[in-house]
């Protein structure tokens, strides 16, 4: 079952519910979809007025740019569902002999890696929904600039939200140069784009008080 399918009642029931799936990975990247959906919506706010003609070729394509985005963070929630399932059984891999001890180590490594590798692939997609509303706050209509501020806090916290799910797997794994690897861009993606995110957030905060 693809949670796309799921109205937004739905969804919120299956997320609340004692179901292991969806969880904070598959959540993180319905908000960033969201955070790139409000992007859209500054777009088709902004595209024909006179003020902005300048801009409108620019405005199509992030228009563009964040419904592939928003397409692509659903699509990775239904893959945080998906690795989930393995890693979970491997949890329950017997360990009563030596042999089984290295089968469920070499698995173990495996499916944590692919459970990694999700939340850190949605943070790569949600810091490009950043740096579209970055541009945004400099060309769009003043009637849509709260919506700049929405999208980027709820892309910040997607991020930080995926960020989590990425270091609960690397935590667990036994090959600590892989681990270190993906930690190593965890930090920098939070770095580089938190750091965006606050001064897109501030621009639009003081726009408005």
């Amino acid at each position: 079952m693809s949670f796309n399918d799921l109205n937004i009642r739905e969804y919120i029931e299956k997320l609340a519910s004692k179901e292991p799936v969806p969880g904070g990975g598959g959540a993180s990247a319905v908000c960033g979809a969201l955070g790139a959906a409000l992007a859209s919506m500054v777009c088709n706010l902004t595209i024909g007025k006179k003020k902005f003609a300048e801009y409108e070729g620019e405005l199509t394509a992030i228009l563009n740019d964040a419904q592939r985005l928003s397409a692509e963070l659903l699509h990775l929630s239904d893959e945080d569902a998906r690795v989930f399932e393995p890693l979970a059984k491997a949890y329950s891999l017997p360990k009563n002999t030596p042999e089984e001890i290295e089968h469920r180590d070499k698995v173990m490594e495996q499916v944590l890696l692919e459970a990694a590798e999700v939340p850190l692939n949605i943070m790569r997609v949600i810091a490009e929904v950043i740096k579209l509303h970055h541009r945004l706050k400099d060309i769009s209509s003043m009637l849509a600039i709260s919506d700049v501020g929405c999208g980027i806090i709820m892309a910040k916290s997607a991020l930080y939200a995926a960020s989590l799910n990425v270091f609960i797997n690397t935590k667990a794994m036994k090959n600590k140069e892989t681990a270190e690897k993906l930690n190593a861009e965890t930090d920098a993606l939070l770095r580089e784009y938190s750091s965006m995110a606050d001064e897109a957030f501030e621009f639009v905060n003081n726009k408005l008080r």
